[in-house]
């Protein structure tokens, strides 16, 4: 392993993207190690070799950077699942690594979708370590606060069936129809690749909070253990609720099938945070076979949304097998049907704790 300072001069250079926004690589004491082997959440600087899927790099700032031969850039280390995208672990050294996201996570590619060109290749600078050489992991930039909790808001969690089920615009309309009825909403992401379309769109629905994994120091939680991801889900829950809000809209990334998606819905730590679940789905099937498996898991399905409203046919298809409403977006943004849910989800967090009987309406 060699260990060298970190150049002045490349600090300058760098892109900085999204997933490692909060890193400073000109502060003091920071080195570059090479020969070793990285782990997830190590914080790579890059070279870019070759152009492939991924043309441009997602800055902190929001901006897409393009990206040319040459250009060096600071990244993660980190896992994807992508059914649509990429597969890709992260590799055992740092040779043949690539950019598998454009929110600036690395790995190596193992598996991609027939429509996905090659990832971009990258030729590794160094990880960023500290005086001795030891590999900075991503967590110890962690912006979320998890202290400070006083009451415990209500929290609408949404689930998709799969990736691209509508999950981020269900959740930023609740958010809108949460705000529009005057009420003070966070917007938090658990679970996914890292890139900053999701928090803006909370953002610009209304959110006076919105936070991700991002933000408690993971670029990608695909490969995260699930007690890890669970206390994760439970820190952004206390950051949100130590800014006076009314209410927590939680977003899941991905489909109820994949794999930390799937566990994490089973894990006791993660339940006690569901209040109520809208469903995100792409067609009928997956609504009404979502919901069901939902249910099974003992939790409260309040409503059915995403990708499915575009069709009339396949709302009237979901809602025939459904024992939830299905609402449209614009639907979900409207004050009263944000707060129907609102208070469903308030009436299941209370019987929870014993404070109404089965049956009592509120």
């Amino acid at each position: 392993m060699r260990i060298s300072e970190f150049p002045g001069d490349l600090v300058s250079r760098l892109k900085i993207a999204y997933t490692v926004r909060h890193v400073d690589p000109a502060a003091a004491g920071l080195t570059l190690v090479d020969g070793c082997a990285p782990r997830p959440g190590n914080i790579l600087a890059a070279r870019v070799d070759a152009i492939g899927h991924h043309n441009w790099l997602e800055l902190g700032s929001g901006r897409k950077s393009v990206i040319y031969p040459g250009d060096e850039l600071l990244l993660a280390f980190g896992e994807r699942y992508a059914p649509d995208q990429y597969e890709a672990a992260v590799p055992a050294d740092l040779t043949g690594v690539e950019l598998v996201a454009a929110g600036g996570v690395a790995g190596k590619v193992i598996g991609r979708h027939a429509d996905m060109a090659p990832p971009t290749a990258l030729e590794a600078i160094g990880l960023l370590a500290d005086r001795e050489g030891v590999p900075l992991d991503l967590r110890r930039y962690s912006v979320l606060n998890p202290f400070g909790l006083g009451d415990h808001p209500p929290v609408i969690t949404v689930v998709g069936t799969s990736m691209n089920a509508g999950k981020s615009t269900t959740a930023a309309s609740v958010i809108r129809g949460l705000t529009r009825s005057g009420r003070r909403v966070a917007g938090i992401k658990v679970t996914g690749t890292g890139a900053g379309g999701d928090p803006w769109m909370f953002r610009d629905a209304g959110a006076a909070v919105a936070a991700d994994f991002t933000d408690g120091g993971y670029a990608t939680t695909a490969g995260v253990p699930v007690p890890e991801l669970a206390e994760l889900a439970q820190t952004l829950y206390h950051h949100a609720a130590a800014c006076d809000v009314d209410a927590v809209v939680m977003e899941i990334a991905d489909g109820i099938l994949q794999t930390e998606t799937s566990a994490l819905l089973e894990y006791p730590v993660l339940r006690e945070l569901v209040d109520g679940v809208v469903l995100a789905a792409a067609d009928a099937a997956g609504a009404r076979y979502g919901a069901q498996h939902l249910r099974g898991l003992g939790l409260p399905v309040i409503a059915a949304s995403g990708r499915l409203t575009q069709s009339a046919l396949a709302v009237r298809e979901a809602a025939a097998g459904m024992d939830a409403p299905v609402y449209t977006p614009a639907e979900l943004a409207q004050a009263d049907v944000a707060m129907a849910l609102l208070h469903l989800a308030e009436v299941s967090r209370d019987r929870r704790a014993g404070v109404l009987e089965v049956g009592e309406a509120a």
